[in-house]
């Protein structure tokens, strides 16, 4: 039977454009949290957790709101981190990226993602669904890890605030990827987060 993970990006933080790292949502980040939980009231959730950050954790708050049978509980391993180090060999563009990442955060993204993909990212044998509240990179290193693509290609992938990722699991089969960064539910005037590389 199949198992479904629902991923979602937190919606847009009011200082996102000052370069602040995290804060409450602005006014579009609340329009997209109800937009994405609208969408997604009356899935049956048998898990939901959401990263600790605190735009992460208001958006699965407000998404609560429109789906107030849903309890999401914070989890350490949906923190925003930064999955690799350039020793992943990225292209000539990437590379400036990495100016600033110490050896110690990018071990530490290494490690925390390769928890997540074990603690999420596996057979299913029971028919049920979860939901996974957090940031571009970590979605992008779920969805580089289901394509089996290599390790660096989690920065050319860019999800919008409020999008839907799916993957379907199923006992004894590769992940699926099912969906990615679908944005149907959010008004074209309120989708942010691909306009720049990298954002968080």
């Amino acid at each position: 039977m199949p198992h479904f993970l629902y991923l979602v990006r937190h919606g847009e933080h009011r200082d996102a454009e000052h370069g602040v790292d995290d804060g409450p949502l602005s006014e579009r980040g609340v329009r997209q949290a109800e937009a994405i939980g609208e969408r997604l009231r009356g899935v049956q959730f048998s898990n939901a957790f959401h990263s600790p950050l605190e735009r992460a954790s208001e958006t699965a708050r407000v998404m609560g709101e429109q789906m107030p049978e849903v309890e999401s509980e914070p989890h350490s391993l949906l923190m925003d981190c930064i999955p690799t180090g350039p020793e992943s060999d990225p292209p000539a563009a990437y590379r400036s990226f990495f100016t600033g990442v110490t050896d110690a955060e990018a071990e530490a993204g290494r490690a925390q993602m390769a928890d997540a993909v074990n603690r999420w990212i596996r057979s299913k044998t029971s028919d049920s669904n979860e939901l996974l509240v957090t940031h571009n990179f970590v979605i992008a290193w779920f969805v580089r890890h289901v394509l089996d693509a290599p390790d660096w290609k989690w920065m050319g992938l860019n999800t919008a605030n409020g999008g839907l990722t799916i993957i379907r699991l199923r006992s004894g089969r590769p992940a699926q990827l099912v969906a990615y960064n679908d944005l149907g539910h959010i008004a074209p005037e309120d989708r942010t987060g691909l306009s720049v590389p990298h954002t968080v």
